[in-house]
């Protein structure tokens, strides 16, 4: 396909994923309401436990504006990961077919894993905010009112499921450097105390909290999903290293010889 044509079928998939982006903040605007109490949910969990400590808290939006920002940012956050099967299937659509059989496998396969990878890892984090959000809103002085922001409160927790979601991919990207040959079994294993102790800082690190159990329940799946992904790049190399043993042919081993065909004369 000419240079042209493939400029022209880019410019079509774009339109046709901010299409679907667009449809899907549309219907996040229609079903706002119960959007608005899934997220608010972890806090509605914990105002009793705040209330006991003395800590009065409350939602609240600022500005005139505010009110409008907070539902436009929220259905267009929700529009992107609804429509996100659509807007993906065209940017596979126009990478694919340049692509070998393989390729397509293999990226068929990151996809299939990948994705159910990161909605665990966030819905992880859908369960450990309650307990993060009583923690930090704990921190407020006895009789003090806690006013916590719509925006903050959002991005607080787009930012713990990202963090947890990206973390959950991290077996699929060691399997992945497996499979290229730029890791192996041996080395994985040689790293694994100082992998261990990577995921724990870079659990402490990113998680908002600074209690440990929030990081911890961040850096345990982390380190069972890397022991898991180690076994996986183990087995790996044990069948490559069979495969090139059963090609491999020694230096001094004959060739073998064909009988002789016998030739008829003319």
């Amino acid at each position: 396909m000419p240079l042209v044509d493939h400029l022209r079928e880019l410019r079509t998939r774009l339109v046709r994923g901010v299409l679907a982006i667009l449809l899907g903040t549309i219907v996040a605007f229609v079903f706002y309401g119960p959007i608005l109490d899934f997220l608010a949910h972890p806090y509605d969990q914990i105002r009793p436990d705040l209330e006991a400590q003395g800590i009065d808290t409350t939602l609240a939006i600022t500005g005139v504006g505010g009110a409008f920002q907070f539902q436009l940012k929220i259905c267009l956050i929700a529009g992107i990961l609804g429509s996100s099967p659509l807007w993906l299937w065209q940017m596979w659509g126009f990478v694919l077919p340049a692509l070998h059989r393989h390729e397509k496998r293999w990226a068929a396969l990151l996809t299939g894993v990948g994705a159910p990878l990161f909605l665990a890892g966030a819905a992880l984090a859908y369960v450990v905010l309650p307990k993060a959000i009583l923690l930090l809103i704990g921190f407020v002085p006895a009789g003090w009112e806690s006013i916590l922001t719509g925006k903050d409160y959002l991005d607080f927790i787009v930012r713990m499921m990202l963090v947890f979601g990206v973390a959950a991919e991290i077996p699929l990207v060691v399997v992945l450097l497996n499979r290229l040959g730029i890791v192996s079994g041996r080395q994985l294993v040689r790293a694994r105390p100082w992998t261990i102790v990577g995921i724990f800082v870079f659990a402490a690190i990113a998680t908002p909290t600074t209690d440990p159990l929030t990081m911890l329940f961040l850096a345990a799946p982390m380190t069972i999903l890397y022991l898991v992904a180690e076994t996986i790049a183990r087995v790996t190399d044990r069948r490559r290293d069979k495969a090139a043993a059963v090609d491999r042919v020694d230096d001094d081993e004959a060739s073998p010889i064909e009988a002789p065909t016998s030739v008829d004369d003319d």
